[in-house]
């Protein structure tokens, strides 16, 4: 994610968003948190003004579900090869695929070939402003279009994601992991804390993501570090131990999500069709090396051709 050029700090206005269940909301998180930002950001790419609105919607895409050391080269990369959304819409979407390399879930690759001939045929080649065209768009979102509207244009939006759910379950709920699944609770919550003003709450939106991601994190946070740390509920309350079912890390080894990477290499790394035998060779297991292969193919990232062969998608 990325964030609007700094603006001067402004209170929301009284009402609903200064009081939650007894919770410090408003400016008492606001301005610590964003004093925060401007000290510690990390130096990213896509937070450069000359990355553009393009370049913001590129490393959502990538950062879900991915850290950001292992995004960053093929970030560049990306971006080298494909400035702008037209750039990318003019290839086959299995080059996509290809360029995405071990980042994982490459669906995501196809979503993002989808939305840039989307942004190219419908929008010019420039990535929307509107959050309700950016939601239009194949492969985005809530959370993506927010974060493109917020990060890119330095509109008013809830910006959701795991780090910043993990930041508002501690500092106001009191509890030491959110839910599973974003609640509407949550999004209640998340619109209460807004800024009221425009760039504030964008530059809000980044500050708060930002601290869930370098200091409130899911293990080992260091309160010590954590601009506000004197109004965390859940430092108050003794950092009461989670209640629920245990939260278990994705396992991978011997997953069909490993044998569908190891299948998915051998057809990144060639650029003609590929032979079932060749594809036979990367697990050992015939019945879930299928399963694997059945897989990419019902989600479109490999297309069979006649004769046993297969390759990354053209079309």
């Amino acid at each position: 994610m990325t964030a609007p050029t700094k603006p001067p700090h402004s209170s929301p206005a009284d009402g609903p968003a200064d009081t939650l269940a007894g919770s410090p909301l408003g400016e008492d998180l606001h301005a610590p948190v964003i004093d925060w930002f401007d000290e510690h950001a990390r130096d990213l790419p896509w937070r450069l003004p000359e990355a553009g609105p393009w370049g913001v919607m590129v490393s959502e895409f990538m950062l879900q579900q991915t850290p950001v050391s292992r995004v960053l080269p093929v970030y560049e990369q990306w971006l080298a090869r494909w400035p702008r959304p037209a750039d990318l819409a003019r290839e086959a979407p299995g080059e996509a695929v290809r360029a995405w390399g071990r980042l994982g879930y490459p669906r995501r690759a196809l979503r993002l070939h989808g939305a840039a001939v989307a942004i190219t045929e419908r929008h010019g080649g420039d990535v929307p402003t509107d959050h309700a065209q950016l939601l239009a768009l194949p492969g985005i979102g809530e959370y993506t279009a927010a974060a493109v509207a917020s990060f890119a244009y330095g509109q008013r939006h809830a910006v959701l994601d795991t780090n910043v759910r993990r930041v508002f379950a501690r500092a106001v709920t009191g509890v030491q992991y959110p839910p599973n699944a974003t609640t509407a609770a949550e999004r209640k919550l998340a619109r209460a804390l807004l800024p009221e003003d425009e760039r504030t709450a964008a530059r809000w939106a980044a500050a708060s993501m930002e601290l869930g991601a370098l200091v409130c994190t899911a293990k080992n946070e260091t309160c010590h570090r954590c601009p506000i740390a004197a109004q965390c509920a859940w430092r108050l309350a003794g950092k009461p131990e989670h209640e629920g079912p245990p939260r278990r890390g994705q396992t991978y080894a011997g997953t069909d999500r490993q044998v569908r990477g190891k299948l998915l290499a051998v057809l990144r790394e060639a650029h003609a069709p590929v032979p079932q035998s060749a594809l036979d060779r990367v697990w050992h297991e015939p019945v879930q090396r299928a399963r694997a292969l059945d897989g990419l193919v019902a989600d479109g990232l490999v297309e069979p051709l006649s004769g046993g062969l297969y390759r990354l998608p053209l079309t």
